[in-house]
């Protein structure tokens, strides 16, 4: 009696495992798809904000009056008032209008002149933070020694303090050295921050040993086997760096606020907060030109990002 409802208990078995299976596996999709559901939110709740301005930008200035006037209403002192009404927000207008960014870019010359600013100011930090960043971060990754261990912990606290607490010192710096109101005074806090000086040591660390061993062996100096092989393996960290250092320095404020007096030498960001409310539509246009290197750099960089981030050292097949 047993050997005949053997066949069935084994059977038995088996459904039940393979329950269990497609449950597991209908458990994973389930969570694969409220994670997605989750990420394409919170996408979209980020995206809404520039969407939302490109889409502006093409509206007509009376349609942006109408729908964004009482937003930036004031009353007779200069002061802002209470919105009783309800804001309309709009994403795709009534009729496009380019008349903003005619306004913008043949118009009004001084918008592109706090654009120029904004790329002589931040092109210099960018490229000569990198150079340096780059030589200090070989030092840093070659070299042991208590020392080095003591300056680099220099580096990490001074990174992690935000740049509102320096500010007092670089302009007193700036004053003595009589840099104030040039673009010295941008440049040279920007050229010797230490984020990428941080960023880069730590993939230079992760290079094996073995392939600088190698490289001396057969003979390179220490300016060979920084250029040929530390250069090229943290190519990835180096383009992250360079993405994430444009990003920060395009949008400063405090800097040239307080470092710079004269309002011809402000970039596009400072600029930006200044624009009264009768230039709401001109905000917009201003704000997605501004967006635009930004956006590029990201797009063309944005393999090279993940790459940095992701690259545990080594070399690559």
């Amino acid at each position: 009696m047993s050997r005949k409802n053997r066949p069935v208990r084994e059977g038995g078995e088996k459904k039940v495992r393979g329950s269990s299976v497609k449950r597991r596996k209908a458990w994973g999709i389930t969570k694969i798809a409220m994670a997605t559901i989750v990420a394409a939110t919170f996408a979209l709740l980020f995206l809404m904000p520039i969407v939302l301005t490109i889409s502006n930008s093409f509206m007509a200035s009376s349609e942006i009056s109408s729908n964004y006037g009482s937003v930036f209403a004031t009353n007779s002192t200069g002061g802002k008032v209470y919105i009783s009404e309800k804001v309309n927000l709009k994403f795709i207008p009534d009729m496009v209008s380019f008349s903003q960014y005619i306004t913008v870019l043949f118009k009004s010359p001084e918008y592109l002149l706090k654009f120029w600013n904004s790329v002589i100011l931040v092109g210099p930090i960018v490229i000569f933070q990198l150079i340096t960043a780059s030589l200090a971060s070989y030092g840093f990754a070659r070299y042991q020694g208590r020392i080095r261990q003591i300056i680099f912990f220099a580096y990490i606290i001074l990174m992690l303090m935000p740049y509102q607490v320096t500010l007092v010192p670089n302009y007193l710096v700036s004053d003595w050295l009589n840099i104030l109101d040039t673009y010295w005074s941008i440049w040279l806090p920007g050229i010797f921050s230490p984020f990428a000086v941080y960023l880069l040591t730590k993939f230079m660390r992760r290079i094996p040993t073995s392939v600088i061993e190698a490289a001396r062996i057969d003979g390179a100096g220490e300016w060979q086997i920084y250029r040929r092989i530390c250069l090229p393996l943290c190519k990835g960290a180096i383009c992250s760096a360079a993405i994430l250092v444009f990003i920060d320095y395009w949008n400063m404020v405090e800097q040239p606020l307080i470092l710079l007096t004269d309002a011809e030498t402000h970039p596009l960001s400072v600029f930006l907060s200044k624009i009264n409310a009768g230039e709401i539509g001109l905000a917009f246009a201003v704000a997605t030109i501004y967006m635009v290197p930004c956006l590029l750099i990201f797009l063309y960089g944005e393999e090279y990002l993940v790459d940095g981030i992701t690259y545990q050292g080594g070399i690559k097949g």
